[in-house]
């Protein structure tokens, strides 16, 4: 687990940027499990592991905001 100066985790922002319609149903899963809700809305995760290897999963319906 990564954390920065002063002892935050870091976090990294997604924002869900294509429907999940038409999809397989792991896609789908994966969306809901990192907690998005509705298209177009970003999140503030944890920059782990396990959820570096979902978005990746997912990249074609995600983007990653620096």
């Amino acid at each position: 687990m990564e954390k920065t100066g002063n002892g935050m985790e870091k976090k990294i922002t997604v924002r869900w940027k294509k429907s999940s319609i038409g999809r397989p149903e792991g896609q789908k899963k994966i969306i809901k499990a990192l907690g998005f809700r509705r298209l177009n809305q970003t999140l503030a995760l944890p920059d782990r592991a396990e959820i570096r290897g979902m978005i990746h999963r997912v990249s074609h319906l995600v983007e990653v905001i620096e």
